[in-house]
């Protein structure tokens, strides 16, 4: 009984402490994204597609900086090599936003560009302006007509130049960890118009406990990891065979994710 009440005292202080960490946390967050976003204009404007991809690494990584106001702590492994030739399909699992800057780091040799909600490219300070301009898929998941007109050609802007498409085929975030079946319809039409990629499966775990509360106060210490996995080529399998593949990804995905 003692520790029962000893391990609620022990929560309660957490939460306290990650009201005040987080009081901190997002004015300095916040900061970040109105610094860059300037930035980023001046970068695409003198340095064009590459200067404004340095602006945005460098955003990635003060961001993934600031998190450890929070205790944060990130894990990015990938042992493989990959073929910079070609292009990337590079699948993950969805925990929460807190993704997107580690994923972002992690292949910034690739040139990652994500399919997202149309809502975000609109109203967030540099986050908003690197959609609208990075080269992004911007889909409405109320008009599949044009989702799939946005992703057709955002298939084809990655399969030109050999840049790294991310998708989470979840659909919408994991909010406890426990991965959502994948959606087949995004990765069948990159597989159609970039036939040549190399597809790169990614497994993201704690990322989740980062927003356990919601958006606000934030979970402290989170350790998260992604890691990626064996790559394999899109053209080592034909096309009736692209749901076997699907569910393969998926597989390897899922399985290393721990739910704690």
């Amino acid at each position: 009984m003692v520790l029962f009440f000893n391990l609620i005292y022990l929560t309660e202080v957490v939460k306290i402490l990650s009201y005040i960490l987080s009081s901190i946390y997002m004015p300095v967050f916040g900061l970040l994204l109105v610094i860059f976003h300037p930035i980023q204009w001046i970068c695409l404007k003198i340095g064009g597609h590459n200067g404004h991809n340095w602006s945005v690494n460098a955003l990635q990584y003060s961001i993934m900086r600031c998190h450890r106001i929070l205790g944060t702590h990130y894990k990015l492994r990938n042992t493989h090599k990959l073929d910079k030739d070609r292009p990337l399909i590079i699948v993950s699992n969805h925990q929460s936003m807190n993704d997107i800057s580690p994923m972002i780091w992690l292949f910034r040799k690739h040139y990652p560009k994500f399919i997202s909600k149309k809502e975000l490219g609109r109203g967030i300070p540099s986050i908003s302006f690197n959609l609208r301009h990075g080269g992004a898929a911007l889909i409405d998941r109320k008009n599949q007509k044009q989702a799939i007109a946005e992703i057709i050609r955002f298939a084809k802007s990655i399969y030109e130049n050999n840049y790294a498409a991310i998708i989470f085929p979840e659909g919408t975030r994991s909010k406890t960890g426990v991965p959502k079946p994948f959606k087949t319809k995004g990765l069948e039409v990159l597989f159609k118009y970039i036939p040549n990629a190399q597809i790169v499966p990614v497994t993201i775990n704690n990322s989740w406990k980062t927003t356990k509360y919601g958006k606000f106060p934030c979970g402290l210490g989170s350790k998260i990891t992604i890691d990626a996995h064996q790559p394999i080529l899109l053209s080592d399998y034909p096309k009736a065979k692209y749901n076997e593949l699907i569910a393969h990804i998926e597989k390897v995905v899922t399985k290393s994710i721990v739910v704690a």
